[in-house]
């Protein structure tokens, strides 16, 4: 569902709200009492985490986790209670609660959704926000963590760090902000994956409470569900609260860099030969370009993260990608933890602490993204086609196409490992990306029509039958008609194919198996197998 103030004609959107107000006044003035009169019963602290829209707090606890502006806007439909719990306990009372007087629970851990679906619904529903719920344990020696949903991947790449001596990590994103618990459940990829693969390949337990409000472990949820929840976005099947991961090797020094080449300077050429290097590279070099418009030209960014010191990638450079033309000059050698803050942006400072990959995370804007799978290079005059959508633009419009590299660790492991497919084959992911901080419709409508247009400018280039898609970037644009209600089967096949390729059927399986009443639903959840019956 898109926000509303945004997406439709003023006069549907004033309908739409009167409407979704009608149904919580419907609630609130028959079940309200009952609802907090049932979580009073099943847990005796739940009243310390519990937010009614008649608390002081409620609209700060609301916003304080939502990081994409879209879904603070006042039109958008807000939940009847949000519930932040502390103890597995009040989360059970919550699901217990909510299926008994009718509610659709939104489960959020970080808020970076594309689509809002952590946060907003078109029926009434409560938020359980993971916040409290970030305790991180890590064992060196063993070579394993156990984190909470709630917790980020930045701090959980500073304890890691702080624990091994900047000797292991886990393969994940390169944005610190984002909550482990979403990342996590959709495959979750970062500048490791050509070394070691995504963050899901390296999850060996986890704990979770199902629709029937049991606490699960790997051994008592068995192996169906726990292959079902490392890669299909998680909320189809219950609340995640935890994960063990196996963390994995990184060296004392590590290389980046970032180049950036105008048209003037060939950029075009160099992007278009990157296609042809970039999943062939040695397994420890990541290259990642970045494509966007600055004043009249447009500039392509070549940055990347090597795992080894500088004397060995210019090297590898000079061999595999020697029009770049890398030098030691370009280069930083530093700690793999300081080459997270690297990576996001921040500038490198004389120590990295909890406070840089913490507390400065919370930096919320508007953005809106789509993603694609890549198997044949672009042509040159295909890449030179899309320049003319960024110059067709109003300057002030902020977008870039991210080109993310695959190649090594991901061509090894098989499409039906997890549910994420997305393996050997592709030579990279394409990202759109766009973002912005002016609160006006128009400035919406200006980054979401130039996303759009690229998305559709790149269809002739990009996978098909079907046209894959990242869960971790939803888009609701793709098979769905935006509406919670049980999906329908035609539905579930146009978008579950293009999530999950032929592992959605096993998927369904799954769900069928643990939610048959399809209890955990949203616009683009895993229905059970009698509403997709017709397509197995």
């Amino acid at each position: 569902m898109k926000p509303h103030n945004f997406l439709c004609p003023k006069i549907v959107s004033l309908i739409f709200v009167l409407l979704i107000k009608f149904q919580g006044v419907a609630f609130a003035a028959e079940n309200h009492e009952k609802f907090l009169k049932c979580l009073s019963l099943q847990s005796d602290t739940i009243a310390k985490v519990i937010y009614t829209q008649n608390n002081s707090s409620y609209s700060s606890v609301l916003k304080a986790s939502i990081q994409n502006l879209i879904f603070s806007s006042p039109p958008n439909p807000k939940p009847l209670f949000i519930i932040t719990p502390f103890h597995v306990s009040e989360i059970q009372a919550a699901i217990k609660c909510s299926k008994n007087n009718g509610l659709q629970i939104r489960v959020r851990s970080g808020g970076h959704d594309h689509e809002g679906l952590s946060s907003i619904s078109d029926v009434p529903f409560i938020i359980v926000d993971l916040v409290n719920f970030s305790e991180i344990s890590v064992d060196a020696e063993a070579k394993t963590a156990w984190v909470q949903s709630g917790a980020s991947l930045g701090e959980l790449n500073y304890r890691i760090a702080e624990k091994s001596q900047n000797l292991l990590a886990v393969p994940v994103g390169t944005c610190p902000g984002v909550g482990v618990g979403g990342h996590f459940s959709g495959g979750g990829y970062g500048a490791l994956l050509r070394k070691y693969g995504i963050a899901a390949d390296h999850i060996v337990d986890a704990h979770m409470i199902d629709a029937k409000g049991r606490f699960l472990t790997r051994e008592s949820m068995g192996e169906d569900l726990f292959w079902a929840i490392r890669g299909s976005g998680g909320s189809s099947f219950g609340i995640i609260v935890s994960w063990k991961i196996k963390l994995v090797a990184v060296p004392p020094t590590v290389t980046v860099f970032a180049v950036p080449r105008t048209l003037e300077q060939n950029a075009t050429r160099l992007l278009h030969k990157w296609q042809y290097i970039a999943d062939r590279v040695h397994e420890d070099l990541f290259i990642s370009p970045f494509l966007y418009r600055e004043n009249s030209t447009m500039v392509c960014l070549f940055t990347s993260l090597f795992l080894g010191g500088v004397d060995r990638l210019l090297p590898l450079m000079q061999q595999s990608f020697p029009e770049l033309g890398l030098t030691k000059e370009d280069c930083r050698e530093m700690s793999f933890i300081e080459s997270v803050v690297y990576l996001d942006g921040f500038k490198i400072r004389e120590s990295i602490n909890a406070d840089v990959l913490i507390n400065e995370r919370f930096v919320k804007r508007f953005f809106i993204g789509k993603a694609d799978f890549v198997t044949v290079p672009i042509p040159v005059e295909a890449l030179e086609g899309a320049y003319d959508l960024f110059y067709e633009e109003d300057p002030r419009t902020y977008g870039l196409l991210v080109f993310f590299p695959y190649g090594g660790k991901m061509s090894e492991i098989s499409e039906s490992e997890i549910p994420f497919p997305h393996r050997a084959g592709n030579i990279y992911t394409l990202l759109y990306y766009a973002e912005w901080q002016d609160a006006t419709d128009e400035a919406y409508q200006r980054h979401l029509n130039m996303v759009r247009k690229l998305f559709n400018y790149m269809t002739p280039y990009v996978t098909k039958n079907p046209r894959a898609a990242y869960i971790n970037n939803r888009d609701l644009d793709i098979g769905t008609n935006n509406k919670l209600g049980h999906t329908s089967v035609q539905e579930a096949s146009i978008w579950g194919k293009k999530y999950f390729k032929n592992n959605f059927y096993r998927l369904v399986q799954v769900k069928t198996m643990v939610d048959p009443e399809d209890f955990f639903r949203n616009e683009q959840s895993i229905p059970p197998f009698n509403l997709v019956k017709d397509e197995l």
